[in-house]
């Protein structure tokens, strides 16, 4: 059970070295909640949009680290990206993503 914990949440994953590495970090949350506070350089595409930008986050041809509120939404959004052949880590959320990276 511990080690489905780790995965679903990140434990364990270098995100600053991922961050340092050019990682893309989409914050899944609403517009009106990453307007209330989000991480420097992370790029807003709620989870309800994630499918249809599938295709431009590709494009960018780097690893993504998704975060949300609580880490439930970004998993979801990890989920649908990995589906599609995205390297994609669940950041969980922006706030615990923030001190993992600073």
């Amino acid at each position: 059970m511990f080690n489905i914990l780790k995965k679903l949440f990140g434990a364990g994953i270098d995100f600053k070295s991922l961050k340092q590495n050019g990682a893309v970090i989409i914050d899944v949350r609403t517009a009106g909640e990453f307007s209330s506070g989000h991480l420097k350089d992370a790029v807003n595409i709620p989870v309800d949009q994630i499918s249809s930008k599938i295709n431009d986050i590709k494009k960018k041809g780097k690893p993504v680290i998704t975060c949300c509120a609580s880490g439930m939404r970004s998993g979801a959004a990890a989920s649908i990206l990995k589906q599609a052949g995205v390297e994609v880590y669940n950041g969980g959320s922006w706030v615990s993503l923030n001190n993992k990276l600073n």
